[in-house]
């Protein structure tokens, strides 16, 4: 009947709070409203915590079943694990770097870029994979004005690229990055979104070039105190690194958070599907299941389309702007016994170029060569390798193959022999396991950062309500964590129920 509704689950005294969806963006959102001095649930529909950072056991270790690094761009993660007492964990990868996979033969990736973008075009390893006039090109980017591809207010990733460095460029460097990180083609995603700033760089160094410099300043600055910090610990962040991680991989940090959560008290509800959403005269009513749960402030940290689905009854302006979902991925791990990769023959990996012919994944992650401290655990002659599949090619979003588990792993096999050039069998795997992502990567296709904006006013006009997560922040644990603590610290300073 209209109006019925279950007994509400009693909760203690007080200004209360509720979110829904248990990842990052959730947990860290619920630490937030925690150390604000509210009583906070936490409802996930699954049984894993932390959404895209799990963890899963592979031949007897103990793996990052999503994200295994952090952009260093900010402090944003690294202040995070230091507040959990992970800051000497923090480390950074092997510096033997990555490789390209091109149409026409393997190249080593140039260090010093931002998805690929060379911050130097005629740097040795940039004219290698460009050759000496797509590198006279991409320097033409030194003398153009800075209004050329910062002057609209949307462009896409590959229209900034070809615009001011050139077709090479994009297709030899950008494209293979993007397609790894992001799971999509160039011309399809906000480069404000994915590289936030760097357009804004353009107008304030000059030139591409010159932004991109800029933001690897500032990584290598974030990653020097890291290692200042350590004092010379076991895995120093070295100054340069574009990316860091944590020893024992990224899922401690969620480890970290949940018992910091359960510290302070918050009601960690697994295996809790919120169904429902209502605002009501005194704040919001969250229904899962049989039980609903009455809050001052909630918090939803879903992904976009999950997000619009659960809040668009009570904000229907919300139904135009459910987000595209993002690409399936899936992510082959197999732990191999091939001695004749201690030599790390292609790196910490290789990113593969699309219509590289006879490859079907988008990247390998050499894991052990990446991070010393796996290599460490694994022992001399095993090694693991992350291979994921799945790409979104078109602004239709067609549909994803989905290949069953042995044919990923005969796929896995086949890549993972060219891409290192090294023979790697079923008979060399002592273990291995495929991890699903579906719609987890937010697809930020041309003009999100403007659909965001709107999101942001629709919800800021319903009290007592944030939304956050990826599909608004942008992609990676570096948007991710700055972008929630930076929502939450609004609602904390605005909202009436924190008065």
């Amino acid at each position: 009947m209209r109006g019925v509704h279950p007994t509400p689950t009693a909760l203690p005294a007080g200004p209360r709070a509720v979110v829904v969806g248990g990842g990052v963006s959730g947990l860290l959102a619920a630490r937030e409203l925690a150390m604000a001095g509210m009583s906070v649930t936490v409802l996930e529909a699954t049984g894993a915590w932390g959404g895209c950072v799990g963890s899963h056991v592979v031949a007897g270790l103990q793996l990052d079943s999503g994200a295994e690094s952090y952009a260093t761009r900010s402090s944003a993660v690294a202040d995070l694990a230091r507040e959990l007492g992970l800051g000497d964990r923090i480390v950074a990868p092997h510096p033997g770097g990555a490789w390209v996979q091109l149409p026409d033969g393997p190249q080593e990736l140039p260090k010093t870029g931002v998805l690929g973008i060379p911050a130097n075009p005629w740097d040795p390893e940039v004219r290698r994979s460009l050759g000496f006039f797509g590198a006279l090109r991409a320097s033409w980017d030194r003398w153009l004005p800075a209004s050329l591809g910062t002057s609209s207010d949307v462009t896409s990733v590959a229209s900034l690229v070809r615009t001011r460095m050139g077709r090479k460029v994009l297709e030899r460097l950008v494209s293979p990055v993007v397609g790894g990180v992001h799971s999509a083609d160039p011309a399809l995603l906000d480069v404000d979104m994915v590289a936030p700033g760097l357009r804004a760089g353009i107008r304030t160094h000059g030139s591409l070039s010159a932004a991109v410099a800029a933001q690897r300043k500032v990584a290598a600055v974030r990653s020097g105190k890291d290692a200042a910090a350590q004092q010379g610990g076991s895995g120093l962040a070295k100054a340069g690194s574009a990316v860091a991680g944590l020893e024992g991989g990224m899922n401690t940090l969620v480890t970290a958070l949940v018992a910091d959560l359960r510290g302070r008290g918050v009601d960690l509800l697994a295996d809790t599907a919120a169904t429902d959403v209502a605002k009501t005269a005194a704040g919001w009513r969250v229904t899962a299941g049989d039980s609903t749960y009455d809050a001052d402030h909630l918090v939803v940290a879903l992904d976009g389309p999950s997000a619009v689905a659960l809040l668009e009854k009570s904000l229907p302006a919300l139904s135009g702007l459910r987000p595209a979902p993002g690409p399936l991925v899936s992510l082959v791990t197999m732990v191999v016994d091939v001695p004749e990769l201690d030599r790390r023959p292609r790196g910490t990996g290789i990113l593969v170029a699309p219509q590289t012919p006879g490859i079907t994944a988008k990247a390998l992650t050499h894991a052990t060569a990446k991070w010393d401290w796996l290599a460490g655990e694994a022992g001399p002659g095993t090694h693991v390798l992350r291979l994921s599949y799945g790409r979104r090619e078109d602004a239709g979003g067609s549909p994803d193959v989905v290949l069953d588990d042995e044919s990923l792993l005969s796929a896995a096999l086949a890549d993972a022999s060219q891409l290192l050039t090294v023979p790697v069998s079923r008979a060399d795997v002592v273990d291995w396991d495929v991890v699903r992502w579906a719609g987890a990567l937010p697809f930020a296709a041309v003009g999100h950062k403007q659909r965001v904006a709107h999101v942001r006013e629709v919800c800021a006009a319903a009290e007592g309500l944030t939304v956050v997560g990826g599909w608004l922040a942008g992609n990676g644990l570096a948007a991710v964590v700055a972008d929630t603590r930076k929502q939450l610290g609004q609602a904390v300073k605005d909202g009436p129920a924190f008065a």
